[in-house]
């Protein structure tokens, strides 16, 4: 039971971030789904399941697949790397001369914040 707790706190927390990313509210994904907008925020807490027609329309809504949402074996809640392991899913959609523009922010950025 405790392995389906995580799970389901780990595809929540996929939920979240994938929304956040995507640049949409709660109330917006609601709407694309048919749904209430408290039902969206059950979901991304956890406290209530996510259906598999759900969670194929949210892999399209926000841009990403199923398997990252929703991956199998035994991993953990880490929203650091969750983040991460996004960003670069989007980065590598990217052609070769925008992804170089974005490393060069990123060391900009990555410069501006040592000084």
């Amino acid at each position: 039971m405790e392995h389906n707790d995580q799970k389901k706190q780990l595809i929540a927390s996929r939920l979240a971030i994938a929304r956040k990313q995507a640049g949409l509210s709660q109330s917006q994904v609601a709407v694309l789904l048919g749904l209430h907008r408290p039902t969206i925020s059950e979901i991304e807490a956890g406290r209530r399941s996510v259906t598999g027609e759900e969670l194929v329309k949210l892999a399209e809504i926000y841009g990403t697949n199923i398997e990252w949402l929703a991956p199998s074996g035994k991993k953990q809640v880490n929203i650091d790397k969750d983040t991460l392991e996004l960003a670069a899913r989007e980065l590598s959609k990217l052609d070769k001369k925008d992804l170089q523009r974005i490393l060069g922010l990123l060391n900009a950025l990555q410069t501006k914040g040592k000084k």
